[in-house]
């Protein structure tokens, strides 16, 4: 979308056919060109154009000078320049409020010349105190902080926002410099001493960290996994409150720790791969049991359950699965069960059926406890729900065996 003109070029000119171009003011009509590149409206047009970009201009400099982003005496300068060029100006518009707006320019620069000092001043002076603060901070830092790192950081973030901060006058600048040059040195002077101290106390920790080696190194061919997982851990811990000692010194203790730490992490994570590896074919064992059992034959249920029994077998001989395979797969067992315990019989006793069904209920409620027991971390619990479990199972299938001989 195009903008609108800053004023009507047909009201401020005129075009005679030949072409000439006339601009009147108040003051009285001046020729500002010769059009020969189309009708009319044309160069009503392009003058009008040229009048919008000096309208632009003006306005620029008003929004400058009232906002006090620019420099009133440039703007000054530019606005004198500007009126001086209007009489010549090949434009149509309102020449005549451009060039009152023009001398309002000019007149108000000086006072907005005021203005902006009195800024820069007030700027200087917020400066300058920024500067003294921290110049008073690093002086109480230097004189009375013991806190050598959280100090030495602090000097170190003054100095960087103190290169942040211009605006300051020369002499006022190096004062401040001076106190804050000074007050970093007699800090470094402090911490400096407090350290050459500490080089009694660095003798001490590379005693205590090359006894903390031998015990790694001791561990790290152990496999009882869980225990020395949490002597390393202690290890770790003295290590930390040993102090340091020379940093060459201190470097190569650590390589010798850790290099022991990572023998037994590395073993200990081998195991643990190993044992999962086992897991996940369990699992897979379980998964074709699975098979089998879900295509059982429920028409000849002596059969079947002959057969499902073989699978409880097999199924128990396997062992461990990931624990979060565990519930799934035990689940599909017990739906397995059900459906074999709930398929029709033939000249069954219905009170002896009732019996094993309820049997094999009490054996699955017993079995559910004990994975909830398990899951929670209660291992006595669940040890005795699996007991408990077991014996009802024992009862359903002795039920079921005599309900078979009773057919």
């Amino acid at each position: 979308m195009v903008a609108p003109p800053a004023s009507d070029p047909h009201r401020f000119g005129r075009v005679d056919p030949d072409g000439t171009v006339w601009l009147i003011t108040g003051s009285g009509e001046r020729i500002i060109g010769s059009w020969q590149a189309g009708d009319t409206e044309a160069a009503f047009a392009h003058f009008g154009r040229r009048f919008d970009d000096l309208h632009t201009e003006v306005a620029l400099m008003e929004t400058r000078l009232e906002s006090g982003s620019g420099d009133a005496r440039k703007i000054k300068a530019a606005a004198t320049a500007l009126a001086e060029s209007l009489p010549t100006a090949h434009v149509l518009g309102d020449v005549d409020a451009l060039a009152a707006r023009l001398s309002a320019i000019i007149n108000h620069a000086d006072e907005a010349a005021q203005a902006e000092k009195a800024r820069r001043e007030e700027y200087r002076a917020a400066q300058t105190a920024r500067k003294e603060a921290l110049a008073a901070e690093a002086e109480d830092l230097a004189a009375n902080s013991t806190q050598w790192k959280a100090a030495g950081d602090r000097l170190r973030e003054i100095l960087e926002e103190w290169r942040t901060i211009t605006g300051l006058d020369r002499k006022t600048d190096d004062a401040l410099w001076k106190r804050y040059s000074a007050a970093r040195e007699t800090f470094n002077r402090r911490r400096g001493s407090h350290f050459a101290e500490l080089d009694r106390e660095r003798a001490s920790a590379r005693q205590a960290k090359e006894a903390l080696c031998e015990r790694a190194e001791e561990l790290s061919s152990s496999t009882d996994w869980g225990p020395t997982s949490a002597a390393f851990r202690e290890l770790l811990a003295e290590w930390k409150a040993a102090g340091r000692a020379a940093k060459d010194v201190d470097d190569a203790l650590w390589q010798r720790f850790k290099a022991a730490q990572d023998v037994f992490f590395a073993a200990r994570n081998a195991a643990t791969a190993e044992r999962d590896a086992e897991f996940r074919a369990n699992a897979e064992a379980k998964e074709k049991l699975l098979a089998e059992a879900e295509k059982l034959d429920t028409s000849d249920l002596d059969a079947a359950r002959a057969a499902l029994r073989a699978i409880g077998e097999k199924w128990d001989a396997i062992g461990k699965v990931p624990r979060e395979r565990a519930a799934e797969l035990e689940r599909r067992l017990r739906a397995v069960e059900k459906k074999i315990r709930d398929a029709p019989t033939r000249g069954v006793d219905p009170e002896a059926q009732a019996r094993a069904d309820q049997f094999r209920a009490r054996a699955e409620q017993f079995e559910r406890q004990a994975e909830k027991a398990a899951a929670a971390g209660r291992e006595k619990d669940a040890a005795e729900a699996r007991a408990n479990a077991e014996q009802w199972r024992q009862w359903a299938d002795a039920a079921a065996e005599a309900l078979g001989k009773g057919r």
